[in-house]
């Protein structure tokens, strides 16, 4: 499917643009929010950069450098990410937004990716955390899932405490992102798909073990986090994504995003699941936000780096997409 966001719209669902005072961000990049609910309040996290990124869609008009490049500030190389926190009332019209104060436990970055990136929101045992992925404090960029507590109050939002989550023994990995917060389970996640992978971290202890590893492939190809993971018709609904790497005409990087939605039984068996979509028709788009609020699903995704939308999805769209 090459536009599921249309498909929802003729459904009766709707879609609002998430959008930031660009004298906060100097109109650069806002993309890859995340949506939680509690207590009926819906919350957004929305990731800024201060690139620019460029994508030739068509391959028409590559860069000699490629068609797929970052444009930066002339003083800053960097790859940095500031987060801000919002409200959105039930027709998703953002407000109350406020950037997520970090300076408490910020230390001078040791590579070029810096801050908090994809942070995907989470409520458990009455703390709210942002659950995303750090590079910044490895010389060589090392990436390992962080939980990242946030306290909010109405003078803003500040980062109280934050742990970086070793991966499941021997830890030797290079990069771990995107896994997937479990709503119902406090400080699990879906870490991830093919073959499915679920993890328990002890953020006391500081120790992250695997709690379930599946035996099959269960796709034919590789599927990774995309939103939280929710309750849904017994079982858990989980929004991946999956990327196709190739090279250009010219020989040079290119990307293309697709997504799908898992229905799970409560014991990780795949019930049913979607075709491979895109959100709204281009390459590069990523989702890190899923939540359910007035039967609908909530979905946020970002679109070319370069802009954040939240979708208000009937219910019935879905199911009746992994009945297809």
């Amino acid at each position: 499917m090459k536009n599921f966001a249309k498909l929802v719209l003729e459904s009766g669902g709707f879609i609002k643009p998430l959008i930031i005072d660009s004298s906060k961000t100097n109109g650069t990049g806002l993309f890859n929010p995340s949506v939680y609910v509690h207590d009926d309040k819906i919350y957004v996290n929305i990731r800024h950069c201060q690139y620019t990124l460029y994508h030739s869609e068509l391959n028409k008009h590559e860069h000699p450098w490629g068609p797929l490049l970052y444009f930066n500030p002339e003083n800053d190389v960097t790859l940095t990410t500031t987060n801000y926190l919002g409200r959105l009332d039930s027709n998703l019209n953002l407000s109350r937004v406020q950037r997520v104060n970090t300076s408490n436990l910020d230390v001078k970055p040791i590579w070029e990716f810096v801050g908090l990136e994809d942070a995907r929101l989470v409520k458990w045992n009455d703390k709210m955390y942002m659950c995303g992925v750090r590079r910044d404090n490895t010389t060589n960029g090392q990436g390992r899932m962080e939980m990242s507590e946030i306290e909010i109050t109405d003078k803003g939002v500040v980062e109280i405490s934050r742990f970086r989550i070793p991966a499941p023994p021997p830890d030797t990995s290079y990069c771990e992102k995107n896994w997937m917060p479990i709503l119902d389970m406090p400080y699990h996640f879906l870490k991830w798909c093919n073959p499915v992978e679920v993890v328990k971290v002890d953020p006391v202890a500081k120790t992250c073990q695997t709690v379930h590893l599946g035996k099959e492939m269960l796709f034919n190809r590789d599927l990774r986090g995309g939103g939280q993971v929710i309750p849904f018709d017994n079982g858990y609904l989980t929004l991946t994504h999956e990327t196709d790497l190739y090279n250009s005409e010219q020989g040079r990087k290119n990307a293309t995003y697709r997504h799908r939605l898992v229905h799970w039984s409560k014991d990780w068996k795949v019930i049913k699941k979607t075709d491979a979509f895109s959100f709204m028709g281009a390459k590069i788009e990523f989702a890190c936000g899923l939540a359910e609020h007035d039967n609908d699903i909530l979905i946020t995704f970002g679109f070319q780096d370069n802009a954040a939308y939240v979708l208000r999805c009937p219910k019935i769209v879905i199911k009746d997409m992994m009945n297809a």
